[in-house]
């Protein structure tokens, strides 16, 4: 069995760009992979160009698969609080062929060596779609899962 491959999740909800970055400069991540099928926020700092500009500033690359975001009836179930239905509307989308392009596109980074961060809005990985891709790149490649936190703002 080869060694296994690091993989990072991140939740920015109730997080700054400061801490979010932070914590990835910690764990070593290159590559931030936003998993939202739409890249903005009004979360300060968490829209596609500034998120992209902010991980530049620390170190870290930015890509964008809207193919692993989960579609809006997903969105609105889990904002609903309801989990079981975001999971099998998510389920269903990870089959289609966007979804199946992003998530081979996204294994080989990984089993080149890249270390990626798979990131969402929602703070807790089993209530987000996230983990539903981290568990098809574990079906894919070896792969060991870290789900990382945003750390604290710093006083400055």
């Amino acid at each position: 069995m080869p060694d296994a491959l690091p993989l990072a999740t991140i939740g920015y909800e109730g997080a700054t760009l400061d801490g979010v970055v932070r914590a990835l400069q910690d764990a070593g991540v290159e590559t931030l992979v936003d998993v939202r099928a739409v890249a903005r926020s009004r979360r300060p700092g968490f829209a596609k160009t500034r998120l992209a500009a902010g991980l530049a500033e620390g170190g870290i690359g930015y890509l964008h698969l809207r193919g692993l975001g989960t579609p809006a009836d997903g969105r609105a179930a889990a904002k609903a609080g309801r989990h079981d239905e975001m999971r099998r509307v998510f389920g269903e989308h990870l089959a289609t062929p966007e979804a199946q392009t992003d998530l081979h596109h996204l294994a080989e980074r990984i089993e080149a060596g890249e270390r990626v961060a798979l990131l969402c809005y929602e703070a807790a990985p089993e209530h987000c779609h996230r983990r539903q891709v981290t568990e098809a790149l574990a079906r894919m490649l070896p792969v060991e899962i870290t789900d990382l936190s945003p750390l604290p703002p710093t006083d400055s």
